[in-house]
């Protein structure tokens, strides 16, 4: 698979973090995502339904990152890859979800993981 969807700085707010001062307020996660996908069918249409939404994709991750509250941002990004492994059918995932100011000294900390659909078969 060639073709790549790509959400890049998705900024929300969230309750993350396994210190006690961290379960009190929400904190900003930055979290990026490339869907694999093949675009061939709504680029050959023109039409939105060939196509993969990203704009519902974002609308599903910033209400499951929303309303969430675990502990690790590795939590996280597995739930991502799974909203869009399994409910918009991507075949291929990559999901990086970061916490900007976790470290001093450092931008942000962050994981990125990789996900398929077989990843989410039991």
């Amino acid at each position: 698979m060639r073709d790549i969807v790509e959400i890049h700085d998705l900024l929300v707010r969230t309750i993350i973090g396994i210190n006690d001062w961290e379960r009190k307020d929400k904190q900003d996660v930055v979290i990026n995502i490339r869907m694999f996908t093949d675009t061939r069918p709504a680029g050959m249409s023109d039409d939105i339904r060939d196509a993969l939404n990203y704009r519902d994709v974002a609308k599903r991750v910033i209400a499951l990152t929303e309303t969430s509250r675990f502990y690790l941002v590795e939590r996280l990004a597995e739930e991502i890859a799974r909203i869009c492994v399994l409910e918009f059918g991507v075949p291929k995932v990559q999901v990086r979800v970061e916490k900007p100011g976790a470290l001093r000294f450092a931008r942000s900390v962050g994981v990125t993981i990789e996900r398929e659909a077989k990843d989410f078969r039991q």
